[in-house]
């Protein structure tokens, strides 16, 4: 099963309290805003360089705010497990508006 298929069968979230505090200490993104992105248009990218221990994945993608996100994850028995998020940046921000 590749990557989209499994986000495609995920049937919600699992979050970890610690980084729920880290993404709002550091970048100030709530998990809402982090759940908003995969029901938002989104780019979907396997993250090689991270995925030493266990496969990772990215999203690029908007809030309902229109806030524009980087979100690292992995999916874990169906669920999909936000390691990390925070906003864009430039190089991202071109991917996203050439690819979405």
């Amino acid at each position: 099963m590749n990557d989209i298929e499994k986000l495609l069968n995920c049937t919600g979230f699992e979050w970890d309290k610690d980084n729920i505090e880290k993404n709002w200490l550091k970048h100030k993104v709530t998990p809402v805003e982090c759940e908003q992105v995969f029901f938002n248009k989104a780019l979907i990218a396997e993250d090689v360089k991270h995925s030493q221990q266990e496969k990772r994945c990215y999203a690029l993608g908007l809030t309902n705010n229109r806030r524009l996100l980087f979100v690292a994850f992995t999916i874990r028995r169906n669920l999909i497990r936000v390691i990390s998020a925070r906003n864009i940046s430039k190089k991202e921000r071109k991917i996203y508006e050439e690819q979405a």
